[in-house]
């Protein structure tokens, strides 16, 4: 495009570097009086979206709207710049004002590239097994829900982050219900997309997080557990099918140890030990948090692991229990609810919860306890758990009515 007499400006694709993806590389030439130098723009299209004639992207390039405001503003910054450099020097060459402008371009990160940074770190440490990969699966989740959300919102597949607003953040909200994404697990999303920005914060990347406009609310849900009446129900129910009792035992195991299912799985001969009281213990750090979860084993999951201890499948492979896939195990978990008359849920995590509620905290043991068995590093994660149920109310009660009468029913003598 001639800008004037002497100056022109033309944004063409450099076929010869197409990617494999089949985009092609836009640059940028500049000719003066004849004289040519060429840069590259940093963007790449795919050659049946560009409009040679008018050098543009159509509407069909998911990023349009970004290449064509950087042709619009970089051929207005490139003729300001051939006017300074015309206004002190009587010859000017197309590198001077390549060399005035080069200056001027910072190479703007995005919201992709903070999410690179972020999952490749994070990649690494799961590697080193200092992190989970379910961790990292759900990052990686995020990401793709990001994508595609600033593909149906603003028509893009990136953003610029000095173009992260609060906005931004909300419309993210309302994209993820829309998806049919629960509230607190929307919420949990937008409140990871801000730690992504952190991140490319301290990276220098960015100056302030404008996500951190938008408040995150939960609605603290109720977490289903079962009484003990219900989990000794399942515990003595004759169960014929192999695959089942399992299944079982597995699960109650959880609802005496709280650990999860991954942790479970992963449970070796060798984390159990013998602790300072002289019983058995059992160890295994969680990957989720890199906190050790230490517990002590009582009679029930010491039994378990009795019964386990000659299993074929623990002995190929060097496991405390026989655990099958998470789907299964689900899926397991359903059919031994039925088999077992309870209506409740039975989940991987229903167990855990059970052993922080009904095993332990409904019998008196100090939250700070509970939260160092279950690998809590903030205490306010226990804290979940300690609602104030009926068995707990009537054990408070209990113990109150023996404090201020006699068995008689008669109140004693106040000191």
């Amino acid at each position: 495009m001639k800008i004037n007499e002497e100056l022109s400006i033309l944004f063409w694709l450099k076929r010869t570097k197409t990617t494999k993806d089949g985009r092609v590389p836009i640059y940028v030439r500049i000719t003066v009086n004849g004289d040519r130098d060429n840069f590259s723009s940093g963007k790449k299209i795919h050659p049946d979206h560009w409009d040679e004639e008018t050098a543009t992207a159509d509407k069909a390039c998911v990023d349009h709207q970004l290449i064509n405001s950087y042709v619009t503003k970089t051929k207005a910054d490139l003729e300001r710049c051939y006017n300074q450099v015309a206004a002190v020097h009587k010859r000017v060459k197309a590198i001077m004002v390549k060399d005035a402008y080069m200056p001027k371009i910072t190479i703007e990160k995005t919201l992709m590239a903070a999410f690179k940074l972020h999952n490749e770190e994070f990649s690494q440490r799961v590697v080193k097994g200092k992190a989970s990969p379910g961790t990292l699966a759900r990052y990686e989740r995020l990401q793709d829900y990001t994508h595609n959300f600033l593909k149906k919102k603003y028509k893009c597949g990136d953003m610029a982050l000095s173009d992260v607003s609060t906005a931004v953040a909300a419309n993210f909200y309302h994209y993820l219900l829309m998806e049919d994404i629960g509230e607190n697990t929307s919420m949990k999303y937008v409140k990871t997309l801000k730690q992504i920005v952190d991140r490319a914060i301290t990276e220098g990347w960015a100056q302030f997080n404008a996500l951190k406009g938008f408040k995150c609310t939960y609605e603290q849900p109720d977490r289903e557990v079962l009484e003990m009446h219900e989990i000794m129900a399942i515990y003595h129910k004759n169960i014929p099918v192999q695959r089942l009792a399992e299944v079982r035992d597995a699960y109650i195991f959880c609802c005496f140890t709280g650990y999860a299912y991954e942790t479970t799985y992963n449970l070796e001969p060798g984390n159990v030990f013998t602790g300072v009281n002289g019983k058995l213990w059992v160890t295994r750090d969680r990957a989720k948090t890199g906190s050790e979860e230490c517990v002590p084993l009582m009679p029930i999951p010491l039994a378990i692991i009795e019964r386990y201890k000659d299993h074929p499948y623990c002995r190929a492979n060097n496991k405390l229990l026989p655990i099958n896939s998470n789907y299964r195990y689900n899926v397991y978990l359903k059919e031994l609810a039925d088999i077992c008359g309870i209506t409740k849920h039975l989940t991987t995590h229903t167990a855990r919860h059970t052993f922080a509620t009904t095993i332990t905290l409904e019998n008196d043991v100090p939250i700070e306890t509970v939260g160092k068995m279950l690998g809590h590093k903030d205490l306010r994660s226990t804290q979940i758990y300690a609602k104030i149920t009926k068995r707990k109310i009537s054990n408070n009660i209990k113990e109150l009515e023996g404090k201020l009468f006699t068995p008689a029913g008669k109140l004693r003598k106040v000191i």
